[in-house]
């Protein structure tokens, strides 16, 4: 059954318990200069935007458009 995250988060969460790189976990940490949870969560975010770019790159090539730039930046 799905948990309530308190801190600033509206929807339900699922926690879970999982064994990670201590070294990872640190520098991840630093790197976010939040706790455990927020740089978790920091990271799946980041993969979902990583997979949502290469869906968009992926689209290279295949969609055309046609653009006035003139009328554009009226």
């Amino acid at each position: 059954m799905p948990y309530l995250y308190t801190v600033g988060m509206s929807r339900t969460a699922k926690k879970v318990t999982v064994n990670l790189p201590t070294d990872v976990l640190e520098k991840a940490q630093k790197i976010t200069g939040r706790g455990i949870t927020p740089t978790i969560i920091e990271g799946l975010r980041e993969l979902e935007r990583r997979a949502q770019r290469s869906a968009l790159r992926q689209l290279r090539g295949k969609v055309r458009f046609q653009l006035d730039l003139d009328q554009t930046r009226r």
